[in-house]
């Protein structure tokens, strides 16, 4: 699932050798995701009144439903 996020993530952006997605597991199980691009780049990925980043968020919730996990995507400046 997180080369689904950087995929999507990079197809979205001018700068895309400056995007980067870390991992981590909270202690209830969710796996966060968290997508660094470059500055100008992040309104691309939030996209108008957060409609690019909720369309990822839902297209990796339905990949993650196969594995039984919760996920969540943070984009961070």
């Amino acid at each position: 699932m997180k080369d689904l996020v950087e995929f999507v993530a990079r197809a979205l952006v001018d700068d895309p050798d400056a995007v980067s997605v870390d991992s981590y597991e909270e202690d209830d199980g969710t796996l966060v995701y968290e997508v660094h691009v470059a500055e100008d780049d992040v309104g691309k990925v939030i996209g108008r009144s957060g409609r690019t980043v909720n369309a990822i968020r839902a297209v990796v919730r339905a990949a993650a439903i196969r594995d039984g996990r919760r996920v969540l995507v943070d984009v961070v400046d």
